[in-house]
């Protein structure tokens, strides 16, 4: 292909529109600004501002264009309003060139990809003859994404009998420098469907509007709506869809098309919404005529078009009737000064917006950077090791203890209070009364047990009164001297109680089993849920429930055996086993009299009484000593029930022994084996399991750190977007 420039076209005398070298400087300045920004693509993150043309099929949206940026779009009947045609447009010194680019942003079966692809279509166009049919063969590359775009750079330029698709939301974009081109960047959508015909697809009627609207909706775009008078305005949706996404008509331009084309004797019609009359927009409407098709393929020059169009406003009524102050509305020339205005006005309200969203965004995109796992390390075998070396000492921490009021040992600590209290309520409820005397007799509680536990703790049940305690003594005489009876009575209270032992023990190893499994998911969660595609924290998972289900089992054969030595009644603790036996017997004896001798007993409570106090001095006075007023209870008739109380001290006595040596060794075994067990050989049971050492250690690694591809594709969105960002906002800097 050749590279030298063809003749001039029509458009190509001098600067027109935006790229017209009148304008004032700062309004060049900043439309320079703000094209070197959408240069950056920053426009899909941030709302720049930009002008998009509207309107319905053949409504002239094309012609217009080719007004205010000055060049000639290439067009084709048929094919060009198939998909969106991106213009990105740069003023360069430079010969004229066209770079034909295809940008697919959904996949062959319509689904959305995670970053829009970009295929150059071609070499670089010098010569503007040759872009209608590079855009042909474009289009047709977008509208059969089961094909390869080379496919159709070549060979005859024909349409296909029946493309794959009809409309498409993937672009054929233009990048478009040289002299007297402005910089700019627009989009000439689909004009919109008002139905498909026969033939067509409904959807596509959905999917241009949805295209139109991804524009629109921006606050920051300038809608250019372009009406045909030769068609019922009524019957032009792109009006519609304008007015919906900006009711109050502050950003939209509504220019009319084809007055020559007007019905007679409607012509006042259209007049209306020049006078703003009709559909006011706080921008106006504008009517411009541009030269058709015939006129520009018979070589009519620029100045020739302007003339034509001044002299049809000029002479032709009711246009050339209308008062000046409606004369400014007419034209391609007042147009693109009005358009030029707004723009740059626009542009120049959203720059300091538009700095402090750039900062926002790339801060937040900086974080969403950083929050996101590593990139698969080129060692994936030692990345695995670390992972699990740092892993394994976490959990050795939070074995060990962390100061944290939600840390296991803290939760652990509650559940062994509650299985203390669980084992101090089993202790054996004797009452020194009977069960007929029950009803009348007031159970206290023994005064030297509330520095140990509290009342709350003692929710006494199965009441075992003295009586039953004297006939089962009876009943298991034998051989036995008078007064005397077997061991077997004291054994059978104390096997009752140590029966209910096994419960809470088993339920206390569980709840803390179930506390560690929770809080090791936490843990793997916490050092593997962000690594690779997160199959080493499933493999992890599983090994360490194994692995703490083996100490399960092992801390509950302990807990069996711990239960085990309490069937058999046995303590060194002679001491504390005599004392508590003391003054239990002496708590039941005081009570029982209470109940047998009540008013003995208040006399002998009581310290005013002169009686009690003779019988003392009395008592001194024979060399008697030390006797207290309790003390003369012992000078009551013997009690037959006495041999069952010393039993219940006996055996309540063994129970403060033995319940205080079982409430430390269950926990402590739990401990050691469950808990601390944790913490003994994970890290090389992990080792052995996952086989990383092993002859295919790497090849597993590799497989474990394999990043999914939805995250590959995440980080590379983003570190795009971050270039994108920080490129526009030097921009952004430097000019300002």
């Amino acid at each position: 292909m050749s590279h030298t420039t063809s003749s001039l076209s029509p458009f190509d005398e001098g600067g027109v529109g935006l790229a017209n070298p009148d304008l004032s400087g700062r309004r060049r300045i900043l439309l320079d600004l703000i094209n070197r920004l959408h240069s950056t693509g920053a426009q899909v993150d941030i709302d720049l501002p930009q002008i998009a043309v509207i309107g319905s099929q053949s409504a002239g949206k094309s012609s217009l264009i080719e007004s205010i940026s000055g060049i000639t779009l290439p067009r084709a009947a048929g094919t060009c309003t198939r998909c969106p045609t991106e213009c990105r447009l740069a003023h360069s010194t430079d010969a004229w060139k066209c770079i034909v680019s295809l940008r697919f942003i959904k996949d062959p079966n319509g689904q959305l990809l995670g970053t829009a692809r970009n295929e150059q279509f071609g070499d670089i166009i010098y010569d503007k003859e040759d872009v209608e049919e590079r855009l042909r063969r474009a289009q047709r590359a977008i509208l059969n994404p089961k094909r390869r775009p080379s496919e159709f750079l070549d060979g005859e330029d024909e349409d296909l009998i029946e493309n794959q698709l009809s409309f498409s939301a993937n672009f054929v974009s233009l990048q478009i420098s040289g002299p007297g081109v402005a910089d700019l960047s627009f989009c000439d959508l689909p004009g919109l469907i008002a139905s498909t015909g026969s033939a067509g697809n409904d959807g596509d009627i959905n999917l241009v509007k949805s295209l139109v609207e991804s524009y629109i909706s921006k606050p920051s775009c300038l809608i250019l709506l372009t009406v045909a008078c030769e068609t019922d305005f009524e019957n032009q949706g792109a009006h519609h869809l304008a007015k919906m996404h900006d009711p109050l008509g502050k950003r939209t331009i509504g220019v009319l098309t084809k007055p020559d084309r007007i019905p007679s004797g409607e012509e006042n019609a259209w007049v209306a919404f020049i006078r703003g009359e009709k559909e006011a927009l706080e921008n106006n409407w504008y009517c411009v005529k541009q030269p058709s098709s015939t006129d520009i393929k018979n070589g009519i020059t620029w100045s020739e078009a302007r003339q034509r169009e001044n002299d049809f406003f000029s002479t032709v009524d009711p246009w050339a009737g209308l008062d000046s102050v409606y004369q400014r509305y007419l034209r391609t020339s007042n147009l693109v000064e009005r358009l030029s205005h707004i723009l740059s006005d626009l542009i120049s309200k959203r720059l300091p917006d538009i700095r402090s969203e750039m900062e926002r965004a790339i801060e937040k995109t900086l974080h969403q950077i950083c929050v996101m796992p590593k990139p698969p390390s080129e060692n994936p075998l030692q990345e695995v090791s670390s992972l699990l070396s740092e892993f394994t000492r976490d959990v050795s921490t939070h074995v060990e203890g962390v100061s944290d009021e939600e840390g296991i040992m803290q939760r652990v600590r509650l559940a062994q209070e509650q299985f203390k209290l669980a084992i101090r309520r089993t202790a054996p409820a004797f009452r020194p009364f009977s069960e007929t005397q029950a009803s009348s007799c007031a159970w206290k509680r023994p005064t030297f047990l509330s520095g140990e536990e509290s009342a709350t703790d003692a929710q006494e049940s199965d009441l075992i009164y003295v009586e039953e305690v004297h006939a089962r003594a009876l009943h298991a005489r034998t051989r036995e001297l008078p007064g005397n009876f077997p061991f077997v009575v004291k054994q059978a209270y104390i096997s009752r109680f140590v029966a209910k032992w096994h419960a809470p023990a088993k339920a206390l190893c569980r709840e803390v089993y179930a506390m560690l499994g929770h809080e090791m998911d936490q843990i793997v969660t916490k050092h593997f849920g962000s690594f690779g595609q997160r199959l080493l924290e499933q493999k992890v998972r599983l090994y360490i429930h194994e692995f703490l289900k083996l100490h399960l089992e092992a801390t509950e054969d302990k807990i069996d055996w711990l239960v085990k030595l309490e069937d058999r009644p046995y303590t060194l603790n002679t001491h504390y086993l005599g004392d508590y036996k003391h003054k239990f017997l002496n708590d039941y004896k005081t009570q029982r009299q209470q109940t047998e001798h009540s008013s003995v007993a208040t006399v002998l409570a009581s310290n005013t009484n002169g009686d009690v106090s003779t019988i003392l001095t009395y008592c001194a006075r024979i060399g008697i000593s030390g006797v207290k007023a309790a003390d003369l209870g012992g000078l009551l008739p013997h009690d037959e029930m006495e041999h069952a109380l010393e039993i219940m001290a006996d055996v309540r006595a063994y129970f403060q022994v033995a319940y205080k040596r079982y409430i430390d060794n269950i926990p402590l075994a739990i401990d050691y084996d469950l808990v601390q067990g944790l913490d003994r050989g994970l890290l090389v049971t992990l080792y052995e399991r996952l086989g990383i050492h092993g002859a295919k250690g790497q090849e597993i690694c590799r497989e474990l750190a394999q990043e999914s591809p939805q995250m590959a594709d995440r980080r590379e969105e983003l570190t795009k977007k971050l270039e994108r960002l920080q490129t526009a906002y030097r921009e952004l800097m430097y000019s300002s």
